[in-house]
Parts: C-alpha cells; structure tokens; sequence
C-alpha cells in the first residue's frame, strides 16, 4: 500500500530534525536527504510493526492543516509499506535441494557452506546487490 505521510522538517545546526505527527515518531538527518531517508525508514518500520500487530495504520493528516514554527516546514514523505515489507524481511526460508552424492561428498570435505554459497550464486546470477 502506497501513501504519503506529513513531515515536520526543523533546521538544526548539524542537519534537520523530523517529526511525524500521525505515529507519532522522531529522527533526524546530517543533511536534508538523509532526513527524509531517516523519516521516510521510521514510518515503513513503525507501519511493519502495526501490522505485525494487527493493528491499523494511521490515515495521514491533512498537509494543509499542520502548522509549523520558526524554522520548521512541512514536506510529504511517501512511503510503500509493501515494497518497505520485502526489502526488509531478512527471514530464512527452508528451500530443499537435491544434490549428487559424489558432489555432497565434494562439499563436505571443501568445508563449503551451501547455503551461504547458494545465496551467493543467487544474488550475483540475478543481479543483487543486498547483503
């Protein structure tokens, strides 16, 4: 699910802190980027975790009500909770695989570690950069 969630950006001296009012949750950035970064990764986390629990996520406040102080402004930050789910679900799955025996006879006395081999071959045959 794809939503928008604002942000109350305040300028610090080393970055900007950002608050969201619908969790609500704080963090802060070295710099701008990083903020919405930092911001945009609270609300995916805090959204997984609602979930997890069954409960609803909170429907986003109007932009054009939030007010700000000195120094403060509002932004949109969008977030996909299901794209946020998969790049973060680190879960091991049990995958059975069948291999020559003169071939696990092979592996067991190079010490290989199959499952870290396989996840290697893997990601590097599909492209995949996360560790």
């Amino acid at each position: 699910m794809k939503t928008a969630y604002p942000v109350i950006f305040t300028k610090l001296s080393d970055g900007y802190a950002a608050h969201v009012p619908d969790f609500p949750l704080d963090t802060q950035g070295d710099d701008l980027p990083e903020a919405i970064f930092m911001a945009r990764d609270a609300i995916g986390l805090m959204g997984i975790i609602l979930e997890d629990d069954k409960k609803p996520l909170p429907t986003p406040s109007v932009f054009e009500s939030m007010s700000c102080g000195d120094g403060e402004f509002v932004s949109m930050v969008d977030i996909d909770f299901d794209e946020y789910r998969r790049k973060n679900d680190n879960r091991t799955v049990r995958r059975n695989i069948a291999l020559p025996a003169w071939l696990d006879e092979a592996v067991k006395e190079s010490n290989i570690n199959v499952s870290g081999f396989i996840q290697s071959a893997l990601k590097e045959h599909l492209n995949i950069q996360r560790v």
